[in-house]
């Protein structure tokens, strides 16, 4: 074996690491959701352990071990059993982290098939698809209280100038680091986050605050030695660093400690005298760079701030698109009029439950026999910008409460009035009998914020979704559903986001046409890696807005192990140290507006479905295509079996055909597999279009 056949193999091993991962947490979650459906039947007077036992597939003492009082006369049970439960392997997580991501979008998952029992019994059916349940809103005046905001919260127009941060950009695969309009060459050394410090300080000495790693992934340099990347990252992170140690924090946006992520890390380090502060971040956490040098990223960066400094004179790139999409968003708050005091914030209760009830992008994907086992092809349409199509309207004020019978009462007008506003409302939806295309509302699916789309004709579940999609539910173009409003948030229309977004918009629409023009092939790529990035900061800013609840990341050495915090998921460990993150809940976040980002969301996965472009009167979306056709949705992508004469016209929104792949294909039936797939779609030959 020679070293590159080495390097393959690793490779390939941690590709099979990371399905064995996968594996251990899909058997962790179907091993859960056994033991609540256990618990379910138990609630049954005459239930069983010795009938559930062999439909659960577990023997009946644990079954007993489950629930206690369904034990035997015939079987003793002590004490020390009763109190064990099903733990996940060692160091698993359940928790994936964007904004985002984010930014993060919930992962699609796969319904689990319902359990049935052996023999027909008068026993209660267990519910065809085991689904987390979602919150409702407390009943009479604990509920109303809800309907309120935080006092003293609220986003205002900041009176500071923001501080630039001294950056540099740096190859770490070729030690190329680029300062301004300088270049040096540096000896890495092991790559280590000290070797890095050193040689950065050495070749600018008079300090540096941002190291932005465009090429290498030095976090990854001893991901042969630990079963997860995150372990990896963490364990790089953490490593010493001579003469420094992890910042504390400062400033305005302050941001303290390390961010462990497996692909885009931050390390924040601070002198041990205090006097200086450097953050080491991943250029990737703004746009796809490929083979770019640090040159062309420096280029990319310096156009990116031109184009913003045309519509904020006070505009600075900040660490990450999120910072700086939301830095830039409090700088249009107006001075005056209306909204001059700021735009106060939710409760906590209803941020709460914007959070468990308000999923992000629609992922998911449709195999055999919903689609053919044999694809005649596969097109790929991206919807361009897509989330900046969505911030025209948004939701301001106070919110008032909905009830079933409020709604009810209404008239028809006023109804249909409410459900084009800015509202999230819990609803009991039925699938129309006929239905023979996609599912048109999320429902929770087992796993952390998972969501599902049921399609199966008669089906009836309960959920929470925005006004777009219950009005697209309501009003599709193929059968209308059955809809059942249960309860519902109802704010005024406003438009908190335009102005920020009609200047990201026009930055974006500036930096893609000088990526069309210009003659030099470096520039014309700085500006459209340029062009990425504002849409990053769209995207991760509106994420940003959700404000989830923080996990703070920390770590105790192996010795210690007693002193992990109790509420804390161990996420990696290495001969020294254990790695865990724990959440705290909701900080006090003068900019926290999930609601926002519930709205727009919502109105994106309704456009999945149906978006009418006026100009040319006619319609695009999932639902304008034949039954069986769609085989994967993946937040702002539709994935087709037939090519669509749908318009685009280099407008946020428009549906651009970015893939083509001719067939006949065997239908993917994993993400894995639809992401090869799109890959060879996207390099084909015959592909027509641009970037989106």
């Amino acid at each position: 074996m020679d070293a590159h056949s080495y390097s393959a193999a690793l490779a390939d091993l941690r590709t099979v690491r990371d399905q064995i991962k996968k594996a251990r947490a899909a058997l962790a979650r179907l091993e859960a959701d056994r033991d609540k459906r256990v618990s379910q039947l138990a609630g049954y007077e005459k239930a069983k352990a010795e009938r559930i036992a062999p439909a659960a597939g577990l023997g009946v003492a644990e079954v007993v071990a489950l629930v206690p009082a369904l034990a035997p006369d015939n079987l003793a049970v002590d004490e020390e059993t009763q109190r064990q439960s099903p733990e996940p392997p060692h160091g698993q997580s359940a928790l994936g982290h964007a904004p985002a991501p984010h930014h993060h979008a919930a992962e699609h998952a796969t319904p689990v098939p319902p359990v049935t029992a052996d023999a027909p019994t008068p026993e209660p059916p267990a519910p065809a698809e085991a689904e987390r349940d979602l919150p409702s809103i407390p009943e009479g005046t604990t509920g109303d209280a809800w309907f309120a905001h935080s006092p003293g919260l609220a986003s205002s127009r900041p009176h500071f100038t923001q501080q630039a941060r001294s950056t540099v950009f740096l190859d770490t695969t070729t030690g190329v680091l680029v300062h301004r309009d300088r270049t040096h060459r540096l000896d890495l050394r092991d790559r280590t986050a000290a070797d890095l410090l050193a040689a950065v300080s050495s070749a600018v000495p008079e300090g540096v605050e941002r190291i932005y790693v465009t090429a290498g992934d030095p976090w990854h340099r001893d991901a042969d030695r630990h079963p997860y990347l995150r372990d990896a990252v963490a364990a790089w992170l953490n490593a010493p660093v001579p003469g420094w140690r992890t910042d504390t924090g400062r400033g305005r946006d302050r941001m303290a400690g390390h961010f462990v992520h497996a692909r885009n890390p931050v390390g924040r380090y601070q002198r041990d005298n205090g006097d200086s502060h450097v953050e080491i971040r991943s250029v990737g956490e703004w746009f796809d760079t490929g083979e770019d040098d640090p040159h062309t990223v420096r280029d990319a960066f310096v156009l990116l701030w031109q184009a913003l400094r045309r519509h904020w004179n006070d505009a600075v790139l900040m660490g990450s698109p999120s910072q700086t999409g939301r830095d830039l968003w409090t700088r249009t708050i107006p001075a005056r009029g209306q909204h001059a005091d700021g735009f106060p914030v939710l409760s906590e209760e209803l941020r709460g439950l914007l959070h468990a009830t308000a999923g992000q992008g629609r992922n998911e994907l449709l195999t055999p026999p919903r689609v053919p086992d044999q694809l005649p092809q596969l097109v790929e349409y991206d919807r361009t910008f897509a989330y900046a199509k969505h911030t025209w309207k948004s939701p301001v004020g106070t919110p008032r409460r909905v009830t079933a019978a409020t709604f009810a009462a209404w008239s028809e007008k006023e109804q249909t009035r409410a459900l084009y506003g800015s509202g999230h409302w819990q609803i009991r939806a039925t699938v129309p009998d006929t239905w023979n295309h996609v599912g048109l509302l999320p429902a929770p699916a087992p796993g952390d914020r998972a969501w599902h789309y049921p399609a199966e004709p008669g089906t009836t579940f309960t959920t929470w979704a925005g006004g777009p999609e219950v009005h697209t539910a309501m009003t599709n173009p193929l059968t209308p559903w059955k809809i059942e409003i249960l309860d519902g948030i109802l704010w005024e229309d406003g438009k908190p986001l335009d102005d920020w977004a009609k200047k990201l918009k026009e930055a974006w629409a500036n930096l893609s046409a000088q990526a069309h023009f210009q003659g030099d092939p470096q520039q014309a790529r700085a500006a459209h890696l340029a062009s990425r990035a504002v849409r990053s900061i769209l995207l991760y800013g509106i994420g940003a807005f959700a404000q989830r609840p923080r996990m703070v990341t920390g770590t105790t050495p192996r010795s210690m192990e007693r002193d992990v915090p109790p509420d804390a998921e161990v996420i990696g460990f290495d001969d020294k140290l254990i790695t865990w993150q724990k959440p705290t809940g909701f900080t006090r976040d003068p900019n926290a507006h999930p609601e926002w980002a519930a709205a727009i969301w919502s109105g994106a996965r309704a456009a999945l479905l149906t978006q009418r472009h006026r100009d040319d009167d006619t319609y695009a979306g999932a639902l304008h295509t034949p039954p069986g056709t769609v085989v994967a949705f993946r937040t702002d992508a539709l994935y087709l079996t037939q090519r669509q004469n749908w318009p685009y016209h280099h407008q946020p929104g428009d549906y651009l055909l970015k893939g083509h792949l001719t067939g006949p294909l065997t239908a993917p039936t994993t993400e894995e597999e639809l992401l090869t797939l799109r890959d060879a779609g996207r390099t084909a030959p015959t592909r027509k279009g641009g970037q989106a």
